[in-house]
């Protein structure tokens, strides 16, 4: 068996969400001034405003195209969606993962929505993405968090479609391209690629999405949470740094600090590089032990580069039952994290045994490589106890 390694990740913070902080960052860098203020006061309203001119700017996000925050974290910014521009058409639903499903079981089961068509694919593969129907709404998540399989373009969405496409980005905002003008709401969460603090969510609606929610009011009940609307038109407030509820100005300015870091990295070709090298460490070190370790998205076109999920593939390992798979596992980011080489990074509890490690942008590739020879030991460490 190796000998257990010496060097590790500076930063051992692998988890999927909330992710690692900024390079660099610590709390006292954070401008207080708007901390114990309200967020309606002029101070409030500007660092409210500033957040979200620079995700717009960061993001790239065509000028057209409004940026609002939310609360409820990511999970508010889609249900919101969901509840306010869902059934005047048909809708498709595509889910590979946890959270697509997710989305399924809201649109049939709670808005019970009947021109429903749900595509499913298990955990490491992608439905057929080209039954979407050009003239029903579309609803799926860029990034499949919890199974790191993600769609490789947008080239399946019509550019002539009538219905709106609904996109969960929460784990690709930031580390992705996003081709906007496929787009018609976008959401994501603060706690993901930047590494922000959460319970707070981000929707960005195209000009198209403003035209559903002014012509099209839902024949259910609108939580006040949800409403972005007033008076038949929309709350223009939301996306000029109004918010529905009280925000945390600590999660602001928190957010200000991690964009700004993300404009002096190269805006947002510097950050999805950053990431893309975090994903190539791992790639490299999976190809080189084809018989100890995989990537749980089976092809390599739709394989994520944030949430990247690994399984074990060793022949006594798959020669176990799924329990005492899932314990071997759990061993192993036990060992890890009380190594202190890498925290809660095991795979989501609905996901097949295996590790899962983010590769966003706040990651240092120096941490991934670090991070390696871990790995090895780890395994080797748990499997000479089996």
């Amino acid at each position: 068996m190796m000998n257990k390694p010496v060097l590790k990740p500076k930063c051992p913070n692998f988890s999927s969400g909330p992710c690692a902080k900024r390079p660099g960052w610590r709390a006292e860098k954070l401008f207080s001034g708007s901390l114990g203020r309200s967020h309606r006061s002029v101070l409030g309203h500007e660092r409210l405003k500033l957040s979200i001119d620079l995700m717009k700017e960061v993001l790239e996000v065509p000028a057209d195209y409004r940026v609002g925050i939310l609360p409820g974290s990511d999970t508010g910014a889609v249900e919101a969606a969901l509840w306010s521009m869902l059934g005047s058409k048909g809708v498709d639903v595509f889910a590979w993962e946890t959270f697509g499903k997710n989305w399924a079981d809201d649109i049939t089961k709670q808005l019970k929505l009947s021109d429903v068509r749900v595509f499913e694919a298990p955990y490491g593969l992608l439905p057929d993405l080209t039954r979407a129907d050009p003239d029903r709404d579309v609803v799926f998540a860029w990034n499949g968090t919890t199974s790191g399989v993600c769609v490789p373009d947008g080239d399946w969405i019509s550019a002539d479609r009538t219905g709106l496409t609904i996109c969960d980005a929460t784990s690709a905002a930031f580390a992705m391209d996003l081709p906007w003008d496929k787009l018609d709401v976008v959401t994501f969460s603060w706690q993901k690629a930047l590494g922000g603090e959460g319970a707070h969510g981000v929707i960005i609606i195209s000009p198209r999405a403003v035209e559903r929610l002014e012509s099209y009011t839902p024949s259910w009940p609108m939580p006040k949470l949800f409403r972005m609307t007033a008076g038949g038109k929309l709350n223009e407030g939301i996306f000029v740094g109004d918010t529905i509820n009280t925000p945390s100005m600590l999660c602001v300015e928190d957010i200000i600090d991690a964009l700004k870091w993300g404009k002096s990295v190269g805006g947002l070709q510097g950050l999805i590089a950053r990431s893309k090298a975090n994903f190539a460490v791992l790639e490299s070190f999976v190809a080189a032990r084809p018989d100890r370790f995989a990537f749980l998205a089976q092809d390599k076109s739709y394989r994520s580069n944030t949430s990247v999920c690994l399984k074990i593939v060793d022949k006594d390992f798959l020669a176990l039952d799924e329990d005492a798979q899932k314990a071997f596992c759990k061993k192993m980011v036990k060992l890890l994290g009380d190594e202190g080489a890498a925290f809660d990074c095991g795979s989501y509890k609905a996901a097949p045994a295996g590790l899962r490690f983010w590769c966003g942008a706040t990651v240092e590739t120096d941490d991934v490589k670090a991070l390696c020879p871990w790995l090895d030991w780890a395994f080797e460490t748990v499997k000479s106890g089996m």
